[in-house]
């Protein structure tokens, strides 16, 4: 059977919804004794960019009171609604979308306590579309004392075998490794590595862009070598996984570092007559500090290739700084087509969405450490 799956995905970056029209069709892997593969193609795909009142909000939603937030859930619900009915209405899909599989907007991660919550009602997204709809992807897993993150590897095992890497360049870094000889967890694992793109947008908004075209202004600034101590010294970095960065590490714990020694030089103590780092010398530094943890989180796994995805995979200067790093460990750096790079992450919503209509295993325990893997997601049925 072929599924006609939307897909949507909301990044920790805000740069806006990613919507993806896919046919999904469950094959035969070419891989001996690998779990069966699916097939996939992306007929549409578009990004709504967000507008500045939109991303404000979501920007602010984790310091809203109870009652609010719950009015933005369903307002934001509303509006994924909205925008996957103008996506239909603009490639002609009337009547041929079985399911919708959202991801919704992650505004609080607390695993730690049994928590995740995600922006995006998924009734108010049913009832304005009159389509099924899959949500909450995440709640489960973290339920049952997993991390709830990375959601992605699942995807990446079913539709993407010819890796032994997966890392996607988001508001956070992210990456999977795959082969039996890598991991001590049963050869599969994955794990939030370091904020990146979150950070480096912040940092490039200061010269009035959006983020840094082609890593132009990291190129040209000089890594400053006691504020890259400092970001690779944070606590997170030494604790083994599965492990999941909250969206507010980068914005609350990282940024201010980077931002101090950007405002007076306080990344140098007792030089207190020092400048302060340049924006280009910011990024070069923190550009660094992710190839550095990157690199880190996968150089005792062995070679293989490494597939890269995400925003931060147009991003050349990060891309040869990563290979300059991996290449020695014989890991192969692989950028895929613009479609698949931008897109993968609401790629696999889709997906996970058929796996949870089919009642199917949607989360792997041996990545997020839960008691057990879990069918993951709520479902509204939208159609009368």
């Amino acid at each position: 059977m072929v599924y006609k799956v939307i897909g949507l995905m909301s990044g920790s970056s805000l740069d806006g919804l990613d919507i993806v029209y896919v046919h999904l069709q469950e094959g035969v892997s070419s891989i001996k004794d690998s779990p069966r593969k699916w097939e996939f193609s992306i007929l549409h795909a578009a990004c709504y960019p967000y507008s500045k009142e939109w991303r404000d909000k979501l920007a602010g939603a984790r310091d809203l009171r109870a009652g609010e937030y719950l009015l933005l859930h369903t307002a934001y619900g509303q509006y994924l609604g909205e925008q996957v009915q103008h996506f239909i209405e603009e490639h002609q899909l009337h009547y041929q979308v079985h399911l919708i599989a959202s991801h919704g907007h992650t505004t609080f991660h607390s695993p730690e306590n049994n928590m995740t919550a995600q922006l995006g009602d998924g009734a108010a997204l049913a009832a304005r579309t009159g389509i099924n709809v899959v949500s909450d992807l995440r709640a489960m897993d973290v339920a049952l004392g997993g991390q709830g993150a990375p959601i992605v590897p699942v995807g990446e095992k079913l539709l993407l075998q010819d890796y032994a890497y997966f890392l996607n360049l988001g508001g956070i870094a992210n990456v999977s490794v795959h082969g039996a000889d890598r991991t001590a967890g049963g050869g599969f694992a994955a794990f939030d590595v370091c904020p990146a793109n979150r950070v480096l947008n912040e940092l490039a908004k200061r010269t009035g862009k959006e983020y840094d075209d082609n890593g132009a202004l990291a190129a040209g600034g000089k890594v400053d070598e006691e504020l890259l101590g400092r970001l690779n010294a944070l606590p997170y970095y030494d604790k083994p996984y599965p492990k999941s960065l909250a969206n507010e590490f980068g914005t609350e714990t990282v940024l201010p570092m980077v931002r101090k020694a950007m405002d007076g030089g306080a990344a140098h103590p007792g030089v207190v007559d020092s400048a302060g780092l340049s924006v280009g010398d910011a990024l070069r530094t923190y550009v660094e500090h992710i190839a550095i943890q990157v690199r880190r989180a996968v150089e005792e796994m062995g070679p293989g290739r490494m597939l890269i995805t995400g925003g931060g995979a147009h991003n050349g200067f990060l891309i040869g700084r990563l290979q300059e790093l991996l290449t020695p460990l014989g890991i192969e750096v692989v950028v895929p087509d613009r479609q698949l790079v931008d897109y993968k992450e609401a790629l696999v919503m889709a997906l996970i969405g058929v796996l949870r209509w089919r009642e199917e295993n949607t989360v792997f325990a041996s990545v997020t450490g839960a008691s057990r893997d879990s069918i993951g997601g709520a479902v509204w049925i939208g159609q009368e």
